[in-house]
C-alpha cells in the first residue's frame, strides 16, 4: 500500500522503516526536518529497564514541594493549569500499587526487545555505530537513600529486568568521575544508549528516503473520509495526498489528527529540557540516572547531554531557560571538576498520557488508519518495537506482545 507516515520524529521513522520491509510505499508529512523535535533533544537513553511509570504510589505526597520550587522536577506554568488540571487528575488514578504493577508489566512488554527491533533498521542504515551497549548505573547518596526507591526497583526485577547492587568501592571503581558525591548504585547491565538520537533518526530517516520513501514537509490540515476508511490527507498548501494507508506518529501534535481519526485521547505535552556540555572533560562510560536529582546523564559525541524534568506549559509558551540551567547546576554539584565553560540549551515536547503507555492501535472504526503516539519519556526506547507492532497491525498479522494496554480507546468517551 501507499500509506502516509504522519510525523517524522524516531517513532514515526521506525514505523516507516518496518514497513517498507513489508514493501509499502512511505509518504512522510511532517513541518520539520527528520530528528529536529523531541527526537533531537532526548537523554538518549536506550533502557529495557524503563518500564516504571511517570506516577508511582505515593507520589501525590511530593507533588507539593515539588510546586514550591521553581526548579524542581515539577513545575506547572500558572496561566496554563486550568488546562492541565483535567489531565493531572487522570494522572493521579494512575498512581496506585495494582495500577502501576499493570503499567509496568506492559511498558516492559514493549521494551524488552529494544536492541532486537533496532538491530535490521540499524543494519540497513548502516548506523549500528550510534547505539552502544554500556548499561546504566543509577545512583545513590546512600544506600540507606535507595531504600526509598527499593518497591519500585523491585517491580523491575520481578518482571525480568537484570540489576545489580553496587557498592561504593566498586561505583568508584567503574565510573571513578562519581567518586565522593555517591555512595550507592545498582546497575543495570542491559541497558544501552545512543551517541547522537538525532543522528540516529536522521540515520534511519536516510535509509528510507533511499528505499523509496517521499517526503512532504507540511503540516496535515484536515482527513479526508469514505465512511470507515481514510482516501487522502489535505495539506498546508492545499494538495490533497491521496493515500491507501495513515499512520499517526507526530508525538505532542497528534491530538487534532486523532481526533479527525475518531480517537479522542488524553494527550498532554510534558515539557522537557536539557544542557549538553560540549566542554565536557569527564571520562564516563555509563549512561548514568541521578535518581535523587531525576536526571538522566549520558555521554553523547557532542558533549555530556543533562536531561530532566517536567514543564506544564502547553505547546506554545516560550522555553524557560532557567530550568535548563537548574539542570546544569546540578551536573556541578554531581560533578565539581565539570568543565561547563561551553554550553548550549534545549527545551522540547514529550507527547505523554496520563497512564504512561502510548497509543498502538489502529484507529477506532476506521479500516486504514493507524495510531503510534504518546510515548512520553520512552520514544528512542519505545520506538523500534512500536514500529514492528505497527507493521504487524498492518498486515494483519498476530502482535507480538499484547497491545491490549494500548488501546485507543482504553480512557472510554472523552467530552
Amino acid at each position: 500500500m501507499h500509506i502516509a507516515v504522519v510525523g517524522n520524529g524516531i517513532v514515526g521513522t521506525a514505523c516507516a522503516a518496518w514497513l517498507q520491509r513489508d514493501g509499502h510505499r512511505i509518504t512522510f508529512i511532517d513541518p520539520k526536518e527528520p530528528g529536529e523535535a523531541t527526537s533531537f533533544g532526548n537523554a538518549g537513553s536506550l533502557s529495557p529497564s524503563a518500564c516504571l511509570p511517570v506516577g508511582m504510589p505515593g507520589m501525590w505526597k511530593k507533588v507539593p514541594g515539588w510546586l514550591l520550587d521553581p526548579l524542581g522536577p515539577l513545575t506547572i506554568r500558572w496561566s496554563y493549569a486550568p488546562f492541565a488540571a483535567p489531565w493531572l487528575l487522570r494522572f493521579m488514578r494512575h498512581t496506585s500499587p495494582a495500577e502501576v504493577t499493570r503499567i509496568a508489566a506492559a511498558l516492559r512488554g514493549l521494551l524488552a526487545p529494544i536492541f532486537e527491533c533496532y538491530e535490521p533498521l540499524l543494519q540497513r542504515a548502516n548506523a549500528t555505530g550510534l547505539v552502544r551497549h554500556s548499561g546504566c548505573l543509577y545512583v545513590y547518596s546512600s544506600a540507606e537513600t535507595a531504600r526509598q526507591w527499593q518497591w519500585g526497583m523491585a517491580l523491575r526485577r520481578n518482571l525480568g529486568v537484570e540489576l545489580r547492587d553496587v557498592d561504593q568501592d566498586e561505583l568508584e571503581t567503574l565510573e571513578p568521575d562519581l567518586k565522593g558525591r555517591f555512595r550507592f548504585g545498582i546497575l543495570a547491565p542491559d541497558n544501552g544508549s545512543t551517541l547522537d538520537p538525532s543522528a540516529l533518526t536522521k540515520a534511519l530517516f536516510a535509509q528510507c528516503i533511499k528505499d523509496g520513501a517521499t517526503f512532504e514537509r507540511q503540516h496535515v490540515k484536515a482527513v479526508q473520509r469514505t465512511r470507515d476508511r481514510v482516501t487522502g490527507l489535505v495539506l498546508d498548501d492545499g494538495k490533497t495526498l491521496g493515500c491507501e494507508g495513515v499512520v499517526l506518529a507526530s508525538g505532542a501534535w497528534s491530538g487534532a489528527v486523532a481526533t479527525q481519526l475518531g480517537a479522542r485521547v488524553p494527550l498532554e505535552t510534558q515539557r522537557g529540557y536539557h544542557v549538553t556540555v560540549r566542554s565536557n572533560n569527564l571520562q564516563l562510560k555509563h549512561t548514568v540516572m541521578a535518581v535523587e536529582h531525576n536526571m538522566m546523564v549520558n555521554p553523547m559525541r557532542m558533549g555530556l547531554r543533562l536531561a530532566g524534568s517536567v514543564e506544564f506549559a502547553g505547546l506554545h509558551a516560550a522555553p524557560n531557560f532557567a530550568r535548563a540551567k537548574g539542570l546544569l547546576q546540578k551536573g556541578r554539584e554531581m560533578f565539581p571538576h565539570l568543565d561547563t565553560s561551553d554550553t548550549t540549551e534545549w527545551m522540547g515536547h514529550r507527547p505523554c498520557m496520563p497512564d504512561s503507555l502510548p497509543v498502538i492501535d489502529r484507529a477506532p472504526q476506521i479500516e486504514n488508519a493507524w495510531l503510534a503516539f504518546g510515548h512520553g519519556h520512552i520514544g528512542m526506547c519505545g520506538a523500534p518495537s512500536t514500529g514492528r507492532e505497527i507493521a504487524n497491525l498492518v498486515a494483519g498479522r498476530s502482535p507480538q506482545i499484547d497491545l491490549a494496554p494500548f488501546a485507543a480507546n482504553r480512557f472510554g468517551h472523552m467530552n
